[in-house]
């Protein structure tokens, strides 16, 4: 069995990518192919043995055990190996004269290889367990004397001390690494097609891809349990590094071979994000970390992470599997391990990561403490989901003396969940009370910015003009949010000139201490205005200055970039380049319907329920409309629903289905809906309002010339 390769199965995926690298290093004399268990490394030296052998190329196979550390045994096994490219002759006239010394019978084997004048191949498999300095000394002498039409390809959990660096720096090495050996999101579809049958819609596939990071043996431990479960996506919202077959796996064939300081060192650093030698000594100050996380690395056991220097982290299903260990075998040393990171990371000037492990470690005092400083700085940037998150992780009483806090906390539940959830909060607070100078300016800022996403624009007004007679309060980031709020709230009502005085007036009051959020919205909304007049170039600069406000600073997307990001999608929708808004509006709208911007929302919905007709998708395109509709009923937003039905009742007619058409629009006709509308300035009904839709279908299915006649009337 040492000498036969596994035999590969019937159905496998095939290696494209690590194939790529193999074909463009065909002039390195070793290929070393190193990743923990289960990232498919033999499977891969498989693949690239039978490409090989397809081209007529000699190829030996030899798995190693530990046994092969007695350097006899390790030269027999590689003599027998070395008959399948020499052939048995060759090996037998270099067992002659005998007895030979170990040393004879190595450097005779080594004159055999290099005199074979054809290209070969031999692949050293399972490599980790080699420990014994002789024998490898005698893999490193075959490496430096390998003829130049010769390859070595060692498999290997762990790096070989093989002396590499040389090799590297003439070109005659390729390392093929766990991150190469990552199932692609391709490959990973290409496993449940083929290898694990199963009908797995396109969102759970991605879930499960993004839970695995592509880590072969955890696709395979996942589908065996798919098999047997008619709820896919309920079984991969449970995947995890603690599910059994995962931990078992974990526990048997990765921690149980590790050193006991080694598992210890797992343990304990397994409750951090990323791992740094100055970082590990902080949670373990009496362990060697650098050496540990060079042994850890060369163990591809923890990955490197590109954007810091000298840092690495776990697969998410390593670090979950044994931060459970870490609560299992030693609970009170949790709170300890954060405690000391978030110190840490508090040290270096890091407060994300410090807020994080005090949280995580149930010190809610020292989490508040840092909030206190640093939350109004992450408000301003537009970190709305990261403040959720934190709020949302704390118990209710911890806030309750802490009142600017509560006011952080509404505005980013305002930009993450939306104004109906933020209002209910801010009605509970008792906030609308306080004389506090530090929280009266939010709440000020926070009514009429509830009240018009909520599109209760005319009560926006009313509340706003009262609010604005306080205005500005010295609190920058509610002063401009306020200004921004009924700059828009002002232009939906008609009053354009007193919406451009008021941003002007704010953004000379803000001057640098504007925030990244703010700058966002208040480009959109001069966005909207160069929009409405016609400019569309002036509108799409407008609004990619808008989107990409925060991304030098890695924000993400967040509820508020859907206020700029649906607006930017329509620039480009205008434009006619459909592929690249379809792509962003399948980034934003989800975003805009969480917080419930209902123009926005409407926008992009039409817009997507459009660009599917035109690739025709029909039924992409009314299934698009019909979550619309659903959308507004459940929401309470009666204009949402009705921007679902005319351009429903716009698809029909371009179908040629008068009738039902007819009948869409006669389901939208609310008069007293529509009487608002027309009163507004609204950019979801700027050119989708029922009076128009009515005269659409009269032009194409009635009487034409009085449809014309009318339409004349409107200008």
């Amino acid at each position: 069995m040492k000498l036969r390769p596994p035999v590969a199965p019937a159905s496998q995926v095939i290696r494209q990518g690590v194939g790529d690298m193999l074909r463009a290093a065909s002039s390195a004399r070793l290929v070393i192919v190193r990743a923990p268990a289960g990232f498919g490394k033999t499977t891969a030296m498989l693949q690239y043995r039978a490409r090989l052998e397809a081209a007529s190329v000699a190829t030996a196979w030899l798995t190693l055990d530990s046994a092969d550390n007695d350097p006899v045994r390790f030269l027999s096994g590689f003599e027998a190996a070395l008959a399948a490219i020499v052939g048995d002759d060759a090996i037998a006239d270099i067992g002659r004269p005998a007895p030979r010394t170990t040393g004879e019978a190595a450097l005779q084997s080594m004159d055999c290889l290099a005199g074979y004048p054809e290209p070969f191949a031999f692949f050293l498999d399972d490599f980790e367990v080699l420990q014994e300095p002789g024998v490898i000394a005698w893999v490193r002498e075959i490496i430096d004397h390998l003829p130049h039409n010769g390859q070595l390809i060692i498999g290997s959990r762990s790096t070989p001390d093989g002396r590499l660096g040389r090799l590297r720096a003439r070109g005659q090495l390729l390392e093929i690494d766990a991150t190469a050996l990552r199932f692609s999101i391709e490959e990973t579809e290409q496993f449940f097609r083929t290898v694990r049958p199963m009908p797995l819609a396109a969102d759970d596939l991605q879930r499960l891809y993004r839970k695995t990071e592509g880590w072969a043996a955890a696709l395979s431990l996942a589908s065996a349990s798919l098999e047997r479960s008619e709820a896919h996506t309920e079984f991969i919202d449970r995947f995890s590094g603690t599910s059994r077959s995962v931990a078992d796996y974990l526990a048997e064939d990765v921690v149980a071979r590790q050193p006991e300081p080694v598992r210890q060192f797992l343990l304990r650093t397994s409750i951090l994000r990323y791992l740094n030698p100055q970082l590990c000594h902080v949670l373990l100050p009496d362990v060697d970390c650098e050496a540990i996380l060079r042994q850890l690395e060369a163990s591809s056991l923890i990955a490197p992470i590109e954007s810091e220097d000298r840092a690495w982290r776990y697969h998410s299903l390593i670090a979950e599997f044994l931060k459970a260990q870490l609560q299992r075998e030693a609970p009170a040393e949790v709170p300890r391990l954060h405690h000391a990171a978030a110190g840490w990371f508090q040290s270096q000037d890091r407060p994300v990561p410090a807020i994080d492990h005090a949280i995580e470690g149930g010190d809610y005092a020292y989490a508040v403490t840092l909030l206190i400083a640093h939350a109004p700085a992450l408000l301003g940037q537009g970190r709305m989901r990261l403040l959720t998150r934190w709020f949302d992780a704390l118990p209710e009483d911890v806030l309750r003396d802490h009142l600017p806090l509560q006011a952080i906390r509404i505005w980013a539940l305002t930009f993450t969940r939306g104004p109906l959830e933020a209002m209910d909060l801010l009605e509970r607070s008792g906030l609308r009370d306080s004389d506090d100078p530090a929280v009266r300016p939010h709440v000020l800022a926070l009514r009429p910015t509830l009240l018009s996403m909520m599109d209760q624009l005319e009560r926006a007004l009313e509340v706003g003009r009262e609010c604005l007679k306080h205005w500005p309060t010295g609190v920058a980031f509610a002063d401009m949010v306020l200004a921004n709020a009924m700059a828009n709230v002002f232009a939906v009502s008609g009053q354009h000139a007193e919406s451009r005085r008021l941003l002007e007036t704010a953004r000379r009051t803000q001057g640098a201490d504007s925030s990244a959020f703010n700058m966002m919205y208040s480009e959109t909304v001069e966005a909207i205005f160069d929009l409405q007049g016609g400019r569309l170039r002036e509108a799409t600069a407008r609004l990619r200055i808008a989107v990409g406000s925060g991304s030098t600073q890695h924000y993400g997307y967040t509820g508020g970039n859907a206020w700029a990001g649906v607006m930017y999608a329509a620039t480009v929708y205008e434009a006619n380049d459909l592929a690249q808004a379809a792509h962003l509006l399948r980034v934003y709208v989800p975003l805009a319907r969480d917080v419930l911007l209902g123009d926005h929302v409407t926008l992009g919905h039409v817009m997507l329920s459009r660009i599917a007709f035109a690739r025709g998708d029909v039924d992409e395109a009314f299934e698009t409309l019909t979550q619309l509709e659903y959308l507004g009923h459940v929401r309470r937003q009666a204009r949402v629903a009705a921007g679902a039905k005319l351009e429903r009742a716009r698809i029909l007619l371009m179908q040629g289905h008068t009738r039902a058409a007819k009948d869409e629009l006669a389901r939208a006709d609310d008069p007293a809906l529509w009487e608002r509308v027309s009163r507004l300035h609204l950019i979801a009904n700027d050119l989708d309002y029922l009076e128009l839709a009515q005269l659409r279908w009269e032009a194409l299915a009635g009487d034409a010339q009085a449809a014309m006649a009318a339409v004349a009337r409107l200008r």
